[in-house]
């Protein structure tokens, strides 16, 4: 049972995939281990799962737009020193790519680019693309970076094939960011 997350800021930097709804139990669970949850969507997240569910869950504003003028701090400088760790999760190959050369043209992005914290990536994405030599090669990048992996399992997939490329169980993610806060 994981011990280390009471009281730590945890940014979920949520991107645009099917396994969207699986952080939504993710999130719910950290709460329920009194960690301090907030939720950075990419506007793909959006199209799966609508902020108002990870506002409801977690309890906190869920933050999306670089520009909002809704609040007075600029939102991926705050999240980036708020947080013990961000766990970017279901990693797409798309921003994978952008983290990997330093694009930050989102928010999810400028705030993992921006932040000191420790990084987790989970990667959900078709077999292919999670094998395709460039996503390969970026992995590595990140790597390189520090950044750490909760590597997808074997599965059947939303396009039909099995293979690698299903979001790590939610339990075995929620043991890697308890480890990572030791």
């Amino acid at each position: 049972m994981p011990n280390n997350l009471k009281n730590k800021n945890i940014v979920l930097a949520v991107c645009g995939g099917i396994a969207v709804y699986k952080v939504c139990d993710l999130t719910r669970k950290l709460v329920a281990l009194n960690a301090n949850v907030t939720c950075v969507m990419t506007e793909s997240a959006k199209q799966f799962v609508t902020p108002l569910t990870f506002q409801t869950l977690s309890g906190n504003k869920v933050y999306s737009d670089m520009f909002d003028t809704s609040y007075w701090e600029i939102g991926h400088i705050s999240l980036a020193q708020k947080a013990d760790i961000v766990v970017v999760i279901p990693a797409t190959a798309n921003t994978i790519a952008k983290l990997a050369n330093g694009t930050a043209d989102n928010l999810v992005c400028s705030t993992i680019l921006a932040t000191k914290a420790k990084v987790l990536i989970c990667p959900a994405m078709n077999h292919n693309m999670f094998h395709h030599a460039a996503t390969e090669k970026n992995i590595k990048i990140l790597l390189d970076y520090n950044y750490k992996f909760v590597m997808p399992h074997k599965g059947k997939l939303a396009c039909g094939i099995t293979g690698d490329g299903c979001l790590a169980p939610v339990e075995t993610v929620l043991e890697q960011i308890d480890a990572e806060l030791k």
